[in-house]
């Protein structure tokens, strides 16, 4: 389609002077301010298309001084808004209420609708609050411009926009490629150990929207077996054998990846988890337990810096330095004699009594809590990758999913921040070094 004539001028406009970078942001800029004052649809959308293609252009300099004139051009009217609040104060009627919620809400929202106009729309939206969420934390000034985009993708991509799919060998290439590239907590290594975790006593389910129907946003794997694994090895090794589904009396959980960085802090996890579970009761109906095998990715790391206030500590933390600390853990060497139950009953205090405010310091501990499941149990070298000695030293944690509790477990962590944990676990982490020395010290 070719420009329009107004649209050159303003292009015309942004010309004159400063650098490449400058003219480039501000070509962008220019564009999105006439899409803001755009009235018919039809050409809305060209000059969206128009906006979203300038804006592409953007890299380093010119992109942050595009997210920076978001912050600066695109706010409330701080005037408008003050009127607003001084009117409902005065008359707190329902038609001063919606003049206020006109002036709260920031020109951004309604610019970031319009963009959505444009064929890709979406898609370009949920990459450009990823380019935001990456420089965020040393750009404090596009706080608001990040509010303004999680509370439209938070609409956007509500469950009720979601189709849960299965993905399996017939499933096409483009979208098991794009599996092999987001998987984030074991690495497929390539095509013969996808398909392994597609056979038929494996499933992997994922969450698609409308506007990326080619692109996951969220996806599941899960192992069909008998009792709970408490290895995932076994799990992902593409020579082990298939066994009959149909026999299993246990769903493991032992993989769930977020795939949209742009959708950071809008959660799918919960209702993916459920819905997976309740489908494979149906298919079948042999299953009794729904368990997760995870990684516990902070316990190392909160290890060793405890280990630098807690001389108790130091000597199990340093034995974690030879490659081979768990060969001799049953051997009687010491110190690799006493590396299997102390690090055990400090795994269990970790998650169990080590905050992030409220709520544990464990991120995976607080995803599952978080949607209701229960802290069942530690497993000893569940996870020998290199990956997983360097941040749990090999442990792994069960999280059950019991359905018939999931809400009531759910309610608990929510309101009042409460770990629902076995009995089991619950007396490791009160057997733990940490909370011996703590009673001697009593």
């Amino acid at each position: 389609m070719e420009t329009p004539a107004f649209i050159k001028r303003l292009f015309a406009s942004t010309a004159l002077g400063g650098s490449k970078a400058e003219r480039q942001t501000r070509k962008t800029v220019t564009l999105c301010h006439a899409l803001l004052s755009e009235r018919g649809e039809a050409s809305g959308a060209a000059l969206a298309r128009e906006a979203l293609e300038a804006y592409r252009a953007l890299s380093g300099p010119a992109l942050t001084a595009f997210f920076d004139v978001m912050a600066q051009e695109f706010s409330p009217d701080p005037e408008a808004l003050e009127e607003a609040v001084s009117a409902y104060r005065l008359d707190a009627t329902q038609a001063s209420l919606i003049r206020l919620q006109r002036a709260v809400e920031s020109p951004r929202q309604e610019l970031f609708r319009r963009l959505n106009l444009a064929g890709g729309g979406t898609s370009a939206l949920v990459e450009m609050r990823r380019r935001l969420l990456r420089d965020l934390r040393d750009q404090p000034q596009w706080a608001g411009i990040d509010a303004d985009m999680q509370h439209l993708l938070s609409s956007w991509f509500n469950r009720g926009f979601l189709t849960l799919r299965r993905i399996d060998w017939r499933t096409p290439a483009l979208v098991l490629e794009k599996l092999m590239q987001y998987e984030a907590v074991h690495e497929i290594q390539g095509w013969r150990d996808l398909r392994r975790r597609l056979e038929s006593d494996r499933r992997c389910f994922a969450f698609f929207h409308p506007a990326l129907p080619d692109e996951p946003i969220i996806f599941i794997e899960v192992a069909l077996t008998k009792g709970m694994s408490d290895k995932v090895q076994p799990l992902l090794d593409p020579d082990s054998p298939v066994v009959d589904a149909a026999s299993a009396d246990t769903a493991i959980f032992y993989s769930i990846t977020n795939c949209q960085d742009g959708l950071r802090g809008i959660s799918f996890g919960n209702f993916l988890i459920k819905q997976v579970a309740q489908d494979l009761g149906q298919e079948f109906p042999r299953l009794k337990t729904f368990a997760t095998l995870s990684p516990i990715p902070g316990f190392r790391r909160w290890l060793e810096k405890s280990a630098t206030t807690h001389p108790e500590l130091a000597e199990l933390a340093g034995a974690l330095t030879s490659e081979d600390w768990y060969l001799r853990a049953g051997t009687g060497a010491a110190p690799g004699v006493k590396a299997r139950p102390e690090l055990t009953r400090l795994c269990a205090h970790y998650l169990l009594n080590v905050k992030h405010d409220d709520d544990p310091a464990d991120s995976v501990a607080r995803f599952h809590l978080g949607n209701g499941a229960r802290m069942e149990r530690l497993n000893w070298l569940a996870d020998t990758s290199s990956t997983g000695m360097a941040r749990s030293a090999g442990l792994m944690a069960n999280y059950v999913y019991r359905l018939k509790d999931v809400e009531s477990n759910h309610e608990a962590y929510a309101k009042e921040h409460l770990v629902v944990a076995s009995s089991a676990l619950s007396l490791l982490a009160r057997e733990s070094l940490l909370a011996r020395t703590k009673t001697r010290r009593k």
